[in-house]
């Protein structure tokens, strides 16, 4: 994927800027044109003569320097990219790119390049979980920004924790599954259900449970990024609307079934990431129930199986499932996707740390149709997103 790609390289002034220059080495390697724009700050680390004998072509710091061609240079390095990547990527350029502020060579190409844009953080462990800088990257994800997040560990400047600037390799391996993965959804509708619904009991309570919606958001924004026509429906969340997706609000499990039976027949792939009720109360009170001393009885229902309804009626469709257990998750999953008539389903226990609701990350098993099994460590939401719509690509 990355022979014959132009790979713009932006570095800024943290001390993880050597570990760029193995970027830029590693890249050259696979093939990949490489150019590299250097911060004022980050020549104090390492100077441009490296990066230009490491890349092979002129290294661009300052706005007002000579041209090289006649082109306005950060006009033509926008626009020559394949893909532009900032490592390693400080509080400072993160910040600048959010706001939209453009002031130097290297933020003001982000903001002219049409290309993915991928950002590797690397600063002390406060600072990247500062508030401020976690609202940024976030504000940048939304907006469709690649991210290799920061690995762990003991940092330069004595603290110990999540910060460090990811391996060389493993930013260049994003950097060719961010390349493989654009358009391969192109013209494709996908529906993506997410978060959880809401079954009134009186006009105040509810039943509900305990899903955020990150992953079935994490997977709306990758299918965008990936060229498809993403159709979000989502139960009550408080998660912002992934850039060029479609979100349609509902709140019970009836809304659900219906707005997803309404875009149905002519989508190509449905991911159920939505954890839906199954039951019901049988009549919601049409005023708020006041406390007494009695006990409170709550008889209840079941709710439409939607999963189990697109799975009959399926005709071109990749249908998706999830599976959220606490106890026998193959065995619960396998039947699942049996009897729904699943081409995939993703399934997790909920009682591991760090997977299940309202975590950033997960781990699952991604399960076939043919009783084939892949497991997938533990990841952020993002890169389960991605892993899931790379092998429902290959199912198409």
């Amino acid at each position: 994927m990355l022979a014959g790609k132009n790979v713009v390289i932006g570095v800024t002034g943290g001390i993880a800027a050597y570990k760029a220059v193995e970027i830029v080495s590693l890249l050259r390697k696979a093939g990949a044109s490489v150019h590299v724009i250097m911060t004022q700050a980050s020549a104090q680390f390492v100077t441009p003569l490296t990066f230009r004998e490491m890349s092979g072509n002129p290294v661009a710091v300052s706005m007002w320097d000579e041209p090289k061609q006649w082109h306005v240079a950060h006009i033509a390095l926008a626009t020559l990219a394949d893909i532009m990547v900032i490592a390693p990527a400080t509080a400072n350029i993160i910040g600048k790119i959010a706001n939209g502020i453009a002031d130097d060579m290297l933020s003001t190409t982000v903001m002219a390049t049409q290309a993915p844009i991928l950002l590797a953080p690397a600063m002390n462990t406060h600072m990247y979980q500062n508030p401020i800088v976690q609202n940024n990257l976030s504000k940048l994800a939304n907006l469709g920004y690649y991210f290799v997040d920061p690995e762990s560990g003991l940092l330069a400047c004595g603290t110990e924790g999540p910060g460090r600037l990811a391996a060389p390799g493993r930013i260049v391996d994003e950097i060719a599954a961010v390349l493989s993965s654009r358009g391969i959804l192109k013209d494709k509708k996908v529906i993506v259900t997410a978060g959880g619904t809401r079954e009134p009991i009186d006009p105040v309570r509810f039943v509900g449970n305990r899903s955020s919606g990150k992953m079935g958001y994490a997977i709306a924004k990758a299918a965008a990024k990936m060229g498809a026509n993403v159709v979000l429906i989502s139960g009550p969340v408080s998660l912002p609307t992934p850039q060029g997706v479609r979100r349609i609000d509902v709140e019970t499990a009836a809304a659900m079934r219906d707005a997803v039976l309404s875009e149905y027949d002519d989508s190509n792939i449905v991911i159920k990431a939505a954890a839906v009720a199954d039951y019901r109360p049988k009549q919601a009170a049409v005023h708020k129930i006041k406390k007494t001393g009695d006990s409170l009885v709550l008889e209840l229902e079941k709710n439409p199986d939607i999963l189990s309804e697109l799975g009959q009626h399926k005709q071109k469709q990749v249908l998706v499932g999830f599976a959220a257990e606490t106890q026998d998750l193959l065995l619960h999953a396998q039947e699942k996707l049996t009897r729904k008539n699943l081409d995939m389903i993703v399934a997790n226990d909920v009682t591991l740390p760090g997977a299940g609701f309202n975590t950033d990350t997960n781990i699952a098993k991604l399960i076939f149709r043919d009783g084939h099994i892949e497991d997938l460590p533990l990841m952020s939401k993002d890169e389960v997103a991605l892993v899931i719509l790379n092998k429902v690509s290959q199912l198409l």
